[in-house]
């Protein structure tokens, strides 16, 4: 009989759950949901070595473990500091945290242009809900923001450096996705931007997914540039045969148009993994190149999670309520337009036919119907 394996507890925000050894503090507060798991702008868990970077996960260890009960002296990054067997955590209930979260949030805000009107990531940005929670209202930077020079990486994505946070997803995405990666970090300190080395163009077949990784509106899709905003589009899961990738999409439509085609993402803003239980990357070629319906075998509308903007006007599992109108009159159908002059005798006598100006006589007259 196999051994069973132990199990670590550890208590998040007054909440005690079991997780298997390795687990990382936030893994086990995705396991929890809610407003307990930290927010994360750089970590992902389908690529690996991903996380540590924008140091907005910090927790509070208020107990390291059952053996060493006392606690960090700073404040950790969840998605890089593993559970111990009785470790303590504060993420919501910590004004430490709270703080330290608030100032994460005031620099990553510093140098970022603030274009959400006009950015094609509004909507569905990462950097939008976390200034939402714990922004400022107002800028204390009086310095001029950074610039970067325009780099073109291809037809089919768009790089916008000054919205870049430099969270590192989509260079791993390349190294790890990808056959191989022709971008990266270039430069250092406050100097460091993401390029193509000596202009090159992405054209691997899986580079489209850097689009789908990236948190803000730093990498964009230019064929949906521009075109629609996602709160007036319908996200639909859908899929194909394709040779390349599994074809389980998202279509984002506005009526019976295509607007554009993403990889399905779960509630953490991740790619799922396919009916199959391989990453759910998607090729170019279903990215791109199928704007069309019928490409697509439509499955049902996506489950929206209501608090985001998209379910706005998106609605699953709702009944039409039963007419009732048609029982009331006896069978008939009703008249849904109508003349109001055939059926009120309020108009009977024309304005025109009134002289002089507006008086009481006059309204009293239009009342009588003389």
């Amino acid at each position: 009989m196999a051994e069973e394996k132990k199990l670590f507890k550890v208590t998040i925000d007054n909440i005690t759950i079991d997780v298997e050894p390795g687990t990382s503090i936030l893994n086990a507060a995705r396991q929890i949901g809610g407003d307990v798991t930290p927010p994360a702008m750089c970590y992902y868990s389908k690529l690996k070595d991903s996380g540590g970077k924008c140091r907005t996960c910090l927790v509070e260890v208020a107990a390291g473990s059952t053996a060493d009960p006392r606690p960090m002296p700073k404040l950790v990054a969840s998605c890089r500091t593993n559970v111990m067997d009785g470790m303590v955590v504060k993420n919501i209930t910590s004004d430490r945290v709270t703080d330290a979260r608030n100032g994460v949030v005031e620099f990553l805000l510093i140098n970022h242009p603030l274009d959400c009107p006009i950015c094609d990531q509004a909507g569905e940005c990462h950097l939008q809900d976390l200034s939402y929670e714990h922004g400022k209202g107002a800028s204390r930077y009086e310095f001029k923001r950074r610039t970067f020079d325009k780099h073109e990486l291809g037809p089919y994505i768009q790089l916008h450096m000054t919205r870049c946070i430099l969270c590192y997803r989509c260079v791993y995405t390349a190294d790890q996705v990808s056959n191989e990666r022709r971008h990266g970090i270039l430069s250092r300190g406050d100097h460091a931007e993401i390029a193509t080395y000596i202009e090159k163009s992405l054209d691997n077949d899986f580079i489209g997914n850097v689009i789908d990784v990236c948190p803000v509106g730093a990498l964009t899709d230019k064929t949906f540039r521009f075109k629609n905003r996602v709160w007036f589009t319908k996200p639909v899961d859908a899929h194909c045969k394709c040779d390349k990738c599994s074809g389980e999409v998202q279509l984002w439509m506005r009526g019976d148009e295509v607007l554009r085609v993403t990889a399905r993402k779960d509630e953490w803003g991740e790619v799922k993994d396919t009916t199959k239980g391989e990453p759910g990357w998607i090729c170019n070629t279903c990215r791109f190149e199928r704007k069309k319906i019928s490409d697509w075998v439509i499955e049902g509308p996506t489950q929206v999670n209501r608090h985001s903007v998209i379910s706005q006007g998106h609605y699953v599992g709702v009944k039409k309520p039963h007419e009732t109108i048609a029982k009331v009159m006896g069978g008939r159908d009703p008249k849904l337009l109508m003349n109001i002059k055939d059926v009120s005798e309020v108009n009977q006598v024309e304005l025109s036919e009134l002289k002089g100006p507006a008086t009481s006589e006059s309204f009293k007259q239009l009342k009588k119907g003389n």
